[in-house]
């Protein structure tokens, strides 16, 4: 696995509170995608958002991450067993999981390693599903003043291998070697104060990188403090973001 940012650890506890929330629909579908629904491997599982998610459907979830830092915040369930693992090379028995996911990780992976250690965990017909989400869109008036200008001065800062989650993960970027399973078009959907949606924006690695720049820190601050004192009193912003997501059966019949 590639190493993401460091500042996924550096501040766990921010990037938990402002992360966007999965649509149920997405897990209402993935179970459906399985004959059984003992075991589920969500790998690169942050805080466990999406693993606490899955431990409604499935009897026991596997949540690991490279990151300990992450997986001692994550979030307590019952049926959820945390660990620090590299995706690539776990310590789990072969032929083991109904499902094995990843969440807005997949673009920071050694596909090369990580693939056959899938097949390996993976039981006869298990599903592999992976989703991401990007850009967002939400009222005219505070993308014109805030996200799109934000967006502008953090373009020069984004880790390459975000591109492959803004183009959707096509099978030619991560060399996608299972059989595909199409998934519904979905789109998270919050409402957020613009407080919330510049903290949520504030968690973005280009932004912390473009604030150890004095010039384009003292704009990116100028910026956010004009938004707050414009948009202080308006109500809660409809927030959309389409979901990129690939799923596909590892050993089909």
């Amino acid at each position: 696995m590639t190493q993401p940012p460091n500042t996924f650890a550096q501040r766990s506890d921010q990037y938990a509170l402002a992360r966007p929330h999965y649509p149920p629909a997405l897990f209402d579908w993935l179970r459906q995608q399985t004959a059984a629904h003992d075991l589920a491997w969500d790998c690169a599982t942050g805080n466990g958002q999406a693993a606490v998610d899955l431990a409604r459907h499935y009897g026991q979830v596997m949540a690991t991450d490279l990151s300990p830092e992450q997986v001692g915040q994550g979030l307590p369930a019952p049926n959820v067993q945390y660990s620090a693992q590299p995706a690539e090379r776990t310590a789990f028995a072969a032929h083991s999981f109904d499902l094995i996911t990843v969440a807005q990780a997949l673009h920071w992976f050694d596909y090369a390693a990580f693939w056959p250690e899938v097949r390996r965990v993976a039981k006869p017909g298990a599903l592999f599903c992976a989703w991401g989400y990007a850009w967002f869109d939400c009222e005219a008036e505070v993308m014109a003043a805030l996200v799109m200008p934000m967006r502008e001065l953090l373009a020069p800062y984004w880790a390459p291998n975000n591109r492959i989650l803004w183009d959707g993960y096509r099978d030619a970027d991560i060399a996608f070697p299972f059989a595909h399973v199409a998934p519904p078009p979905l789109e998270i959907r919050e409402r957020w104060s613009v407080a919330q949606l510049i903290g949520y924006m504030q968690t973005w690695s280009s932004y912390k990188k473009a604030m150890l720049d004095s010039d384009v820190a003292a704009r990116l601050t100028t910026l956010v403090a004009a938004a707050q004192a414009r948009f202080s009193q308006l109500a809660p912003l409809h927030i959309s973001m389409p979901l990129a997501i690939v799923a596909g059966r590892v050993h089909p019949d």
